[in-house]
């Protein structure tokens, strides 16, 4: 396969070249000549496919650019309301139109003649749409979509004073890596505090949340929620048992290499107690990792460390700079996280992050590039519903990134034994994160298996999990304020509920696409290109297949990928 990062816009057959969504009135008469078009042959019924998809690319991008616009900047009222007019006025009407399509696609005489395989998840995605569509749910769905970017406009205001200066919390963050304890412990305590300050806001926000996602659960003809957003995401493939499966295997075979982990570094720094504020540290007289100064800096080394990969991962970087679709660096009135969203008409994505200098910046850009990787790959395949890929693959694109890229991070560290740590730094994270996971996961099983709770029940159910999933290495007394609302970080929550345990799995899949790469690098890229350019064409388990992986939840494959991991951070000691 020639592979070229060299991405045309989709051109324009049903709609107007120069059209742009402004108001319903300007866009509804594409839908109804859709919805009322006859379909009287194969090709009248590929053809109507074609026409549909480019109006949902059209909708799509004009979407994602306002919610683009408004997390850049969350102090701009027009953006917000811009994106509040498109989630309040534009989509609620589409979702009858989307349903009324779904179901004049279904009962085409001429479904029967399509390529069955290359529809298969496409058809069994609309027949669950059809299924999960109720009327009542358009008004919750529409509010629901304005009240979950709330949370970044609360987190988007939090700053705390350092030295004398102002920082937002994802800048503060850098001096947790300082030599100086006394240092680290203050900004560990004023970040901590700050979030404090916003505990109630959060809190209330979250509790509207769940009483609204509860409702359209039970207009669904679900039991809670949790049982409907499996059923939307379309885990098809896997149950909530697998996911009960997945956080017992953590508990098993990755807590006893956290525990490994934190004692090193207890050892490292010279410490009788380790304390949260300790575990980004140096020791005195090592400074920490500065792998990059700026955003531009931060661009044009991760586009030499793709190049090592490949000339193609970089093309698809440096296509994306010349459109301008990055904003990485992090400052004050920008929503908090990292993302790469598709643009489904243009196809080149747009990679936003909050980088401050830290490795941590380095692991976000070559993850969110991985994901830019994956939408370049899925643009050329027809219909814009093939390019909805799994998250549980999506999150391989991303994360097996991560490790492919470790192996050249001398675009970033000019000596061996920065680029040492940078690569123990990295798998340390692999590790630590898969607790994080299970905890965010459980949790929000709770959560919606029990909507009524109130906000004590939650608090010390949180705290319950928390426990479960912690290292004695760790020393939290005296913290316990801080640690009831360390959920209140995880954005996911709020704006992507249940979107957690694809990270988990994807790890599983990433880090079996890097032990492929550590015995054949070309065959492991070939196997990541291969199944990547399938976008959402196949089963999961079919996706995993394509990149020579097995989809695996089982304790026995996880302590597996977890020898392997530990093997290898045993090599960099």
């Amino acid at each position: 396969m020639t592979l070229s990062a060299d991405i045309k816009k989709l051109e324009r057959h049903f709609l107007p070249a120069d059209f742009t969504v402004t108001t319903w009135d300007n866009l509804e008469p594409y839908f109804r000549e859709l919805a009322d078009r006859r379909l009287e042959s194969r090709a009248d019924l590929e053809k109507w496919l074609k026409d549909m998809s480019e109006l949902e690319a059209v909708v799509s991008e004009d979407a994602c650019w306002r919610q683009i616009k408004m997390t850049c900047d969350t102090t701009n009222p027009a953006l917000e309301e811009a994106f509040t007019y498109f989630c309040m006025e534009i989509q609620p009407r589409i979702q009858p139109y989307a349903d009324q399509l779904n179901r004049k696609l279904l009962a085409c005489s001429f479904i029967s003649e399509l390529d069955q395989q290359k529809y298969f998840t496409y058809l069994r995605s609309v027949k669950k749409n059809i299924d999960l569509f109720r009327e009542e749910n358009i008004p919750i769905q529409a509010e629901l979509s304005v009240m979950q970017q709330q949370y970044g406009t609360i987190a988007g205001k939090m700053t705390v004073e350092v030295n004398g200066q102002e920082y937002t919390l994802q800048q503060a963050a850098k001096f947790l890596e300082s030599h100086d304890r006394s240092l680290r412990e203050e900004v560990y305590r004023k970040i901590q505090e700050r979030r404090l300050q916003d505990k109630d806001a959060m809190n209330t926000l979250y509790s509207d949340l769940i009483a609204k996602r509860h409702q359209v659960a039970l207009n669904a003809g679900f039991a809670n929620y949790r049982d409907y957003k499996f059923a939307e995401l379309g885990r098809f493939d896997y149950t909530k048992e697998d996911c009960f499966q997945f956080h017992e295997a953590v508990k098993l075979h990755v807590l006893p290499l956290i525990e490994k982990i934190y004692q090193r570094k207890k050892e490292k720094l010279g410490l009788d107690v380790l304390r949260p504020w300790d575990t980004e540290a140096e020791p005195e007289g090592i400074k920490p990792l500065k792998p990059f100064t700026d955003g531009k800096d931060l661009y044009e080394r991760s586009v030499a460390c793709f190049e090592q990969l490949g000339t193609f991962f970089a093309d698809c970087l440096r296509k994306m700079n010349e459109l301008n679709h990055f904003d990485l660096e992090s400052r004050k009135g920008k929503a908090p996280g990292g993302y790469n969203c598709p643009l489904a008409e243009s196809g080149a994505p747009f990679i936003f992050m909050n980088a401050a200098g830290q490795m941590s910046d380095v692991t976000t850009m070559v993850h969110e590039g991985g994901h830019a990787v994956h939408s370049f790959l899925a643009h050329n395949l027809e219909l814009s519903a093939f390019k909805e890929y799994p998250m549980e693959i999506a999150e391989v694109a991303s994360m097996a990134m991560e490790l492919f890229t470790m192996n050249h991070w001398q675009a970033f560290f000019d000596n061996d034994e920065d680029l040492k740590r940078a690569k123990e730094h990295q798998l340390e994270r692999t590790i630590t994160i898969f607790p994080w996971i299970a905890i965010i996961d459980k949790y929000q099983h709770w959560v919606y298996e029990n909507p009524t709770h109130t906000e004590a029940e939650r608090t010390a159910k949180w705290m319950e999990i928390l426990e479960e999933f912690s290292t004695a290495a760790i020393d939290y007394t005296g913290l316990e304020k801080f640690r009831e609302i360390g959920w209140q970080r995880q954005l996911h929550l709020f704006e992507v509920p249940f979107y957690y345990i694809e990270y988990g799995i994807a790890q599983l899949g990433a880090i079996g696409l890097w032990m492929q790469y550590q015995q054949d690098p070309k065959k492991a890229l070939d196997n990541y290109v291969a199944a990547l350019s399938l976008g959402g064409t196949r089963t999961l388990p079919e996706l995993y297949q394509a990149a020579g992986l097995k989809f695996d939840l089982s304790p026995q494959h996880i302590k597996t990928l977890m020898e392997f991991t530990a093997a290898e951070m045993d090599k960099l000691a």
